[in-house]
């Protein structure tokens, strides 16, 4: 028993000494790509032709303004891909729509397709209106 023990021991400090030279060879490829990087984006400027690093952030923002800046950001499609729909602006007419198709037996996902709100608008109207049944 107390040779397996004799051979474990050496064996965890040889993986601990392993784990701590790689994590030296981590660090420096990190410190090594670092620099690389910083030398890369100081070079930016002058390979496109400017002058100093701050014409070279001018341009930068500017260019960014000209594609509209965080507006345009705004009005790209969401990650599903679908685009926002703007907000329904529901007017005295709208109620009226709602209420008569209601009363003419239509569902209120059809409802809402016809008049081009949203079923949660539908049914605030609905409820607005007094059209909605009680909860027993």
């Amino acid at each position: 028993m107390t040779g397996a023990r004799r051979f474990a021991v050496p064996m965890v400090t040889d993986k601990i000494k392993a784990l701590a030279a790689t994590k030296a060879k981590v660090a420096a490829l990190e410190k090594s790509i670092a620099a690389e990087l910083n030398r890369e984006l100081a070079a930016l400027p002058s390979r496109y032709g400017f002058e100093s690093v701050d014409a070279f952030a001018a341009a930068v923002r500017a260019a960014q303004r000209g594609k509209g800046g965080r507006a345009a950001a705004k009005a790209q499609p969401a990650a599903g891909g679908k685009k926002r729909r703007k907000r329904a602006v529901i007017t005295a007419e709208t109620k009226s729509k709602v209420k008569s198709l209601v009363e003419s037996g239509k569902t209120g996902a059809e409802i809402a397709k016809a008049v081009g709100i949203s079923l949660p608008s539908v049914q605030n109207i609905k409820k607005a209106l007094g059209l909605v049944k009680a909860r027993k």
